[in-house]
């Protein structure tokens, strides 16, 4: 039998628990930031051969210098080309899908012109280079290629440089062949902290790129953290998360499985489900332990669902609204009849899948939208992976002799009440 929790609304203590339940405090020990701040100056300091040595160390390899790190593109459209049939086909088209979604997110720069004939407007440009770290060994993960490499190269960067660890030797055909679909221009075998030092300070072999983007363990996410600011990075993402809200009419064991879609991730994902319909949960519930035998990952799952997992009863449908808007989750599932009718009223989530037909699972791989998205309810305030992250904009303010003149005047008002009399003078120079 599954240990998953069992929440009901109506308990006088649902919304603390609901709280505590939700915490995630993903944060790296002493330890850890001490062994990356370590790794992060080393690389700084003393480029190739550190991350020679870090390679060497960490991932078990046992090579001379950088040039030896370096996949080169040939062997990217090898991987490619040396796909079975039905593996291509299927990342092709998730390619092209993820591609067609993203070029409708470009943004274009725009200005207008006022009557005196001052212009004002906005200058949108791509990043020159752009880092992608992506995980590697067993445990690689294609789709994260795509979703993180597409939108840069919609968004026109440039420079596309790829990090991705083989540890002893061993390299994922399918990672290579991902970001030979996706244009990916340079791709080093590194992984770990020192990937991302190379990435933020740059060696002798490895580009500094203006950006950071893809998932990494805890390590590699320090690291981000460590060297924001010396370059952009995406976000710190925690654990994956799945919240289900249904009217009590989807098949159970659908449910069931999707709750297991996410809980497999690992031990520390998230799955929740909220319905009205109490015979229901128990229903669900039911199926979650017919179903979880089965599951190659049962252990994970069973840990996953015992620890963060939870199914909630509500009173009605507009307090699973309010329930969801509330956990602001990563992915947000609406299994009912009319899930259009419900959208507008969901104000915090990073994707919502809408309808019974609709699978999370779908957008972590080929329905088009990005599938790296906000986690530990910074959904709240913050939006998926897309082109504009690799876009940046610039404001425009061309001033007529007339134009200048009338904004002069306001300037110099300001700038004098703000005691800065450079600024004042500046501006008023250009009175008439």
């Amino acid at each position: 039998m599954s240990t998953i929790r069992r929440l009901d609304s109506s308990s006088a203590d649902f919304w603390p628990t609901l709280e505590g339940l939700l915490a995630w405090e993903g944060v790296s020990d002493a330890q850890v930031k001490q062994t990356v701040e370590t790794i992060l100056a080393d690389v700084k300091s003393r480029g190739d051969a550190a991350l020679v040595e870090y390679t060497n160390k960490f991932d078990r390899m046992s090579v001379a210098s950088m040039a030896e790190l370096e996949i080169p593109v040939e062997r990217l459209q090898q991987a490619l080309d040396g796909l079975p049939a039905d593996q291509r086909q299927a990342l092709e088209l998730s390619a092209e899908r993820v591609r067609s979604y993203h070029e409708r997110q470009k943004q274009a720069s725009w200005s207008y012109t006022e009557e005196d004939g001052t212009l004002l407007g906005q200058q949108v440009t791509p990043l020159d280079r752009a880092g992608l770290y992506v995980p590697g060994g067993k445990a690689a993960y294609p789709s994260s290629v795509l979703m993180n490499a597409i939108p840069a190269k919609v968004a026109g960067v440039a420079e596309l440089i790829m990090v991705v660890p083989t540890p002893g030797g061993e390299v994922n055909e399918l990672v290579l062949a991902a970001a030979a679909v996706s244009g990916v221009d340079r791709v080093f075998a590194v992984g770990g902290a020192q990937a991302v030092a190379a990435l933020a300070y740059g060696t002798a072999t490895v580009p500094k790129v203006d950006k950071i983007v893809g998932p990494g363990n805890i390590y590699v996410a320090t690291a981000k953290g460590m060297v924001f600011g010396t370059v952009g990075i995406d976000m710190i993402a925690g654990p994956s998360e799945i919240l289900v809200v249904c009217d009590g009419q989807t098949d159970p064991d659908w449910i069931a499985m999707d709750l297991f879609s996410q809980a497999e991730h690992d031990e520390d994902a998230q799955s929740i489900l909220v319905c009205p319909d109490a015979a229901f949960v128990d229903a669900v519930a039911a199926s979650i332990d017919k179903l979880l035998p089965t599951m190659e990952r049962e252990a994970i799952i069973r840990t996953s669902l015992a620890e963060r997992g939870a199914l909630i009863t509500v009173a009605d449908m507009d307090q699973a609204i309010d329930v969801a808007n509330y956990i602001a989750p990563e992915h947000l599932e609406l299994s009912v009849e009319d899930p259009m009718a419900m959208v507008g009223r969901i104000r915090h989530a990073g994707a919502i899948f809408m309808g019974r037909y609709t699978a999370e699972a779908l957008g972590d791989y080929c329905a088009g939208p990005n599938h790296v998205l906000p986690t530990s309810r910074t959904a709240r305030y913050s939006s998926p992976l897309g082109v504009y992250d690799f876009q940046k904009r610039s404001s425009l303010i061309f001033c007529s002799a007339e134009g200048a003149s009338t904004l002069g005047r306001t300037a110099s008002v300001m700038a004098r009440g703000e005691g800065l009399t450079a600024h004042a003078r500046s501006a008023e120079f250009r009175i008439k």
